[in-house]
């Protein structure tokens, strides 16, 4: 029997001719990203087991970003921070992606923003690796056909000191869409549509591959998106097969060596589900969960307090491009707040154009908030001074991954997820609006 492409990764990484679904193996890893969040508990892990004179085992397979917490006047905050920074230098790391201005990132040229976008603009994303995180959108990096999951500070610590960890070989599920994504769909409508169908544990501990005519048209940043939600489905990693969209992507950002693998034809599935992407409609996640789908046409009568396009969902400059789209010569009639995800993406709103116009120059002139400086900033809520942080029991519509209470802030705010279309036309109109009603 063939093996799923996941199988093949794990198989390779364990220098195993086969593995199955449900065996337990050691595998080698590739890199290990951690950030100010859990990067002070993994130090803290890595230290105690492997003693406070140890070193890592490899210091240029680390990699440090921080990104969650970063524009804040919180001390615990910023303390994290400085834990990665000593950690860094202790250690040698190569890749620590610093910030010590805070009031001005652009005087920070080392500081990249959020990282999952920030690992796959950096080089740090290849066909055929193993990539863990401290992070549960880790899986994010799914999209280069690498397996990428999020782990604990535990298994972290663990990694620091000896490249390797314990794995059991999830069953794999395949999401195949044919046909082509109409002009009004976007990967995150795709996504929820999955997370709809199975729920949030309808993956759980399993790979989630997506496949078909549909998914090889995405750019790198839409299936980037798709990957980057599987854990809203339970999911333990989600991937795509390599491709010359993948491997263009890549070779732009590193000359490091890969090597790409693929499912085999005769590979057996968990389960395999099949759709045809012309017969989807927009959706939304309505509260407090990625799974409780609506399609937006039946939400119209949700008003809205805020917009929100940011995240590592609904950051990238893709993200943005599509958002503009709807916005161009319009008014917004909420505040909508644009937080783009990484140094890269916010430089670019103020020099890539649609239609004649930059996107910063779209964007203002409809009304929207000026670009924020480039963190994860409201998604995981935050201090209270963190910006678009709900730190009122409003409804906000956003292109973040996840909904449930206090997500954002306030426990009693109301997140509606949907994708840059759908966020864009709703901060036009106030209230929870198919996209359609703007692009047709």
């Amino acid at each position: 029997m063939g093996m799923t492409l996941t199988e093949k990764i794990l198989a390779r990484a364990a220098q195993r001719d086969t593995v199955t679904p449900g065996e337990n193996i050691w595998v080698n890893v590739d890199l290990l990203m951690t950030h100010d969040v859990c990067g002070p508990g993994t130090i803290g892990v890595f230290k105690r087991e492997f003693g406070e004179d140890a070193r890592v085992w490899d210091s240029e397979k680390i990699v440090l970003i921080p990104d969650h917490y970063i524009f804040t006047a919180d001390e615990r905050a910023n303390r994290n921070v400085d834990i990665l920074r000593d950690f860094a230098h202790e250690q040698s790391i190569k890749y620590f992606y610093d910030i010590t201005d805070r009031g001005d990132f652009k005087a920070n040229p080392d500081y990249k923003g959020v990282c999952h976008v920030a690992l796959a603009q950096e080089g740090h994303c290849r066909p055929g690796e193993v990539l863990f995180g401290t992070d549960s959108h880790t899986c994010n990096a799914g999209a280069f056909g690498q397996f990428a999951t999020g782990i604990g500070n535990t298994d972290a610590g663990f990694i620091m000191g000896t490249g390797k960890l314990l794995v059991k070989v999830p069953p794999t599920m395949r999401f195949v869409f044919d046909g082509q994504i109409p002009p009004y769909l976007l990967a995150k409508d795709l996504i929820l549509w999955v997370i709809g169908d199975i729920s949030v544990s309808g993956g759980t501990y399993r790979a989630m591959e997506f496949a078909g005519e549909a998914i090889e048209r995405l750019t790198m940043e839409e299936r980037m998106t798709l990957c980057n939600m599987v854990i809203e489905g339970g999911g333990k990693n989600g991937v795509i097969a390599p491709d010359q969209t993948t491997f263009d992507y890549v070779r732009a950002r590193t000359d490091k060596p890969f090597e790409a693998v693929y499912t085999d034809s005769n590979a057996s599935f968990y389960s395999d589900r099949r759709y045809n992407a012309s017969d989807l409609e927009p959706v939304v996640a309505k509260p407090h969960s990625p799974d409780n789908r609506a399609l937006a046409r039946e939400c119209s009568d949700v008003k809205v307090d805020r917009a929100y396009i940011g995240s590592c969902t609904g950051g990238k400059i893709t993200d943005f491009i599509n958002a503009a789209q709807i916005l161009k010569g319009k008014q917004v009639k909420v505040p909508t707040y644009l937080v783009p995800a990484t140094r890269k993406v916010y430089e670019d709103l103020f020099s890539t154009k649609h239609d004649g116009q930059t996107l910063s120059e779209i964007f203002l002139e409809a009304g929207c908030i000026e670009p924020a400086a480039p963190s994860c900033a409201a998604c995981l809520g935050g201090p209270r001074d963190t910006f678009g942080r709900l730190n009122e029991p409003e409804v906000c519509i956003s292109t973040t991954n996840r909904n449930f209470p206090g997500r954002m802030g306030n426990k009693e705010a109301q997140i509606y997820l949907a994708s840059p279309y759908t966020v864009a036309a709703s901060a036009l109109t106030g209230r929870i609006t198919d996209p359609r009603e703007f692009l047709q």
